[in-house]
């Protein structure tokens, strides 16, 4: 008999990046999308993209982050912003700052944006230059940064990080709170895109851990903007695991989890990505696509498309993901799978943790050979 009360879907989407142009400004050595000025704008028109934001807001509130390639480029990009906006979403832009300036400034807040995300690789020109590969890209950034906080607009800084500015973390992160962020968010480089040719420059799974354990460290004192490291699900097994070591109440310490599946990888849970030629992809660097909104509406893909579904499988995880203690709160980062495995639903190739099944079944069979 029913009791008149729906089930609610644990999977809602929360998140969404949307490219709205391909072109950049910029060369980056880690563009997921190999982005540059010669580079394909996309499909969208004005009015598609009122259209597709019509349609997400017909069942869902997410917060709708406009990016790129370098969204500033895109001449309307203000009144999707604004229509956005009147439609009752909590709209961001994701920029490297460079046409930032006040008249831009003027723009973002008329257009109700409410945060803008900028790019900051390093704490000189010399090594944020070197990442960008764009002569002035450091002074570029800090000076949107400092006409964002002139004009009283909140801004977050994402660094990317790779054993060439790896040793720069904590001064990356210092700087990110000397300019004014809101937030500081340490990206850990799945290698797509132009990425695909940094493999040999990925930090190691071993320094990875450490450098998650600093942030762990870090994130316990830090009292003034929001930390959060990004496509770093095993931070989340870290935090479990060091707080339990120091007696720490991590849920008191506002480091809790929840439930209903992984929370570390939130790819297709919470978050997805649409691109330029409206491809819908379970996050920003997943190289598959769910879906196009030009054949399908963005609902049913979130809703049935075999990819999300097969994500949100956790139970046929597999490797030491799928027998793993921590897979409700890690999940391991299902891009890194699928880019360095070939197989998305395979165990989080730069993690360094067995799990406990795992050595048991180990030991058994050691034992069972003596």
């Amino acid at each position: 008999m029913s009791t008149g009360k729906q089930k609610k879907n644990i999977f809602e989407p929360k998140w969404l990046a949307w490219e709205i142009t391909g072109k950049c400004n910029l060369n980056c050595i880690h563009c997921r999308s190999s982005s540059s000025m010669g580079s394909d704008e996309g499909d969208f028109t004005l009015d598609e993209a009122k259209a597709l934001i019509d349609e997400i807001t017909s069942f869902a509130k997410p917060v709708v982050v406009l990016s790129g390639g370098e969204p500033l480029l895109r001449k309307d990009v203000f009144e999707i912003a604004a229509y956005g906006t009147s439609k009752g979403l909590r709209m961001a832009l994701a920029t490297n700052g460079i046409y930032i300036n006040d008249e831009t400034c003027s723009k973002i807040k008329e257009s109700g944006i409410r945060i803008v995300s900028l790019s900051l690789d390093g704490s000189t020109p010399e090594i944020h230059d070197d990442f960008r590969k764009q002569p002035g890209a450091f002074e570029a950034t800090l000076r949107a940064a400092e006409f964002l906080k002139n004009n009283d607009i909140e801004f977050l800084i994402n660094s990317s990080f790779t054993k060439r500015n790896q040793d720069d973390i904590p001064n990356v992160y210092r700087l990110a709170k000397k300019i004014g962020a809101v937030a500081w968010y340490m990206f850990m480089i799945v290698p797509m895109g132009r990425g695909e040719e940094l493999m040999a420059e990925l930090i190691s799974k071993e320094d990875y851990e450490e450098i998650l354990k600093w942030h762990f460290e870090m994130e316990l004192e830090e009292k003034e903007i929001l930390v959060r490291p990004t496509c770093a699900p095993h931070y989340y097994r870290i935090v479990q695991q060091e707080a339990e070591a120091k007696g720490i109440d991590f849920e008191r310490r506002n480091l809790k989890f929840g439930t209903g599946g992984a929370k570390g990888c939130i790819a297709a849970q919470s978050i997805a990505f649409i691109g330029s030629r409206g491809d819908v992809q379970p996050c920003s660097y997943f190289p598959t696509s769910a879906g196009n909104v030009r054949e399908q509406t963005f609902q049913e893909i979130w809703e049935t498309s075999p990819l999300f579904k097969d994500i949100r499988s956790f139970k046929d995880y597999k490797g030491r993901c799928g027998s793993c203690e921590y897979l409700s709160v890690c999940g391991g980062c299902r891009a890194r799978a699928d880019v360095i495995l070939d197989d998305y639903m395979e165990e989080e190739p730069f993690c360094t943790h067995i799990p406990k099944k795992m050595l048991r079944e180990m030991a058994k069979e050691k034992a069972s050979n003596e």
